[in-house]
């Protein structure tokens, strides 16, 4: 079985999700409000669905198809959220997803984990473009986006449906080209390599 990357940032490990992670997944991203800025978090978030959520990550992985990390206080090894990518090698792009727990909503590390997932994209996976969505009545997943170096791109008019309702979604990118001048490299993609 091939070894996924962990990343290291100054405050997080981005780190494989494992079974034992499953209770605080489902107590983080069980949370409605959780579930109701993302498109792909069910609620009520019942017994099983966590496992089940981990077990796709090393098949997506050896496919090609995903990287998922779990985002962790370095200092205390807690589950913060989760971060990834969904590829498209024919493409050479990827999207990228995100949750973080309520409790740990206006720390930045959304912000801090998306540079090394970039970083990652970028230099380990020799993407040339990365890019995200976001509901357009959750502006704060947008600022994140900005913050990461993203372009917004435009407004898909009720693109998606979340509970019954069409939702608008507006597209963030980023280019490898672009990213390179906006760049800190803020991560290592192996553990035993220091921080850059």
């Amino acid at each position: 079985m091939e070894q996924r990357t962990t990343l290291h940032t100054q405050r997080l490990i981005l780190r494989p999700f494992e079974i034992v992670d499953a209770r605080d997944v489902q107590r983080l991203a069980g949370d409605h409000a959780i579930a109701d800025t993302t498109l792909n978090i069910p609620h009520p978030y019942e017994d099983g669905m966590a496992e089940q959520w981990i077990a796709t990550h090393q098949p997506q992985f050896e496919a090609g198809e995903g990287r998922v990390f779990a985002i962790a206080l370095r200092a205390t090894g807690e589950l913060v959220g989760a971060i990834g990518l969904v590829m498209n090698r024919r493409f050479d792009r990827a999207e990228l997803g995100y949750w973080i727990g309520r409790p740990y909503w206006n720390q930045d590390y959304c912000t801090e984990a998306g540079h090394a997932v970039l970083w990652y994209g970028f230099t380990e996976l020799n993407l040339n473009r990365i890019h995200a969505y976001h509901l357009s009545r959750n502006p704060a997943s947008g600022r994140v986006m900005e913050k990461l170096g993203m372009t917004r791109e435009g407004l898909l008019r009720q693109h998606a449906k979340k509970w019954d309702k069409y939702e608008d979604l507006v597209e963030y990118g980023l280019l490898r080209q672009d990213w390179t001048k906006f760049s800190e490299q803020p991560a290592a993609a192996d553990t035993d390599k220091p921080l850059a």
